[in-house]
């Protein structure tokens, strides 16, 4: 039989038509094996895990067929402790059964550093140490000294503090600082717009305290700004050092501080003039 009468026999479309319905059953149960090895089409949505006690996740999550990792721990005044504060994958993600979430939450007993020795370090060096530390700068006090702006004294809660003692982290700690060989004078910073961290860093920075803070849209001081302060900014007016610097804020999810800032910088432009 030549080659062309064996494609065109009953034989070879036999053999042809069985090699085709063998190779979409073989891709058939491939598919069914890799769904079944997938889960395809299991997804489940990650619960908000957020609040949630450390005791609690294992039975809350298995029930749903999913596993949990803590990776971290992290102290907070304002959460409670012992429960989530953060996850990954996020809530409402689609993943597959038996996926593990990662989470972090809040540490039942607050990290402890060391308070390093801040004596002779000028403030801006002090400021930067502390946040080395995980510490604060808390109030400021100049009394009459030849070495201006260096620290003369650390204290803790109303008491001199000794290098080396451990603390909780996060801790103020209050500078008794000199004034200088005059009576010493710092400008003001202007702040409208700041963070309340940002704020607080520069106030700081400018041998300033934080005064009074008011919080319009409520306690929540993650979207907070500075809306007001006082005293007011202008470029040649000039306080004592140590003095207070009292702030108000508002949300910036609810008011344009872009457009406000502007107009507060021209205003205050032509008030000098």
């Amino acid at each position: 039989m030549s080659l062309g009468s064996f494609f065109k026999s009953r034989f070879f479309f036999i053999h042809l038509g069985l090699s085709i319905g063998a190779t979409i059953v073989v891709i058939w149960l491939a598919t069914l094996l890799l769904g079944f090895i997938t889960k395809h089409g299991q997804d489940i949505t990650v619960p908000d895990l957020t609040g949630i006690k450390m005791e609690d996740l294992s039975d809350y999550l298995s029930s749903r067929n999913l596993e949990f990792k803590i990776i971290d721990s992290s102290y907070s005044n304002s959460g409670k402790k012992g429960t989530v504060i953060s996850q990954d994958p996020f809530p409402n993600s689609k993943v597959k059964s038996g996926r593990t979430i990662y989470v972090t939450v809040i540490a039942k007993m607050p990290e402890r550093t060391t308070v390093p020795d801040l004596k002779d370090l000028t403030l801006r060096q002090t400021i930067a140490v502390l946040e080395t530390y995980g510490l604060r700068v808390g109030k400021l006090t100049y009394v009459p000294d030849i070495a201006k702006n260096a620290v003369l004294k650390q204290q803790y809660k109303g008491k001199i503090i000794d290098a080396g003692t451990m603390i909780e982290k996060g801790s103020q700690i209050d500078l008794v600082l000199g004034r200088g060989e005059r009576n010493e004078r710092t400008s003001i910073p202007f702040l409208i717009g700041k963070t309340r961290d940002e704020a607080i860093k520069l106030i700081n920075e400018y041998s300033l305290n934080v005064g009074n803070e008011v919080f319009e849209d409520g306690s929540d001081t993650s979207n907070a700004r500075v809306y007001k302060q006082s005293p007011t900014f202008t470029k040649s007016s000039s306080i004592n050092l140590g003095s207070s610097v009292d702030l108000t804020y508002k949300s910036d999810k609810k008011f344009d501080f872009k457009k406000f800032i502007k107009e507060h910088k021209n205003d205050t432009i032509e008030n000098e003039k």
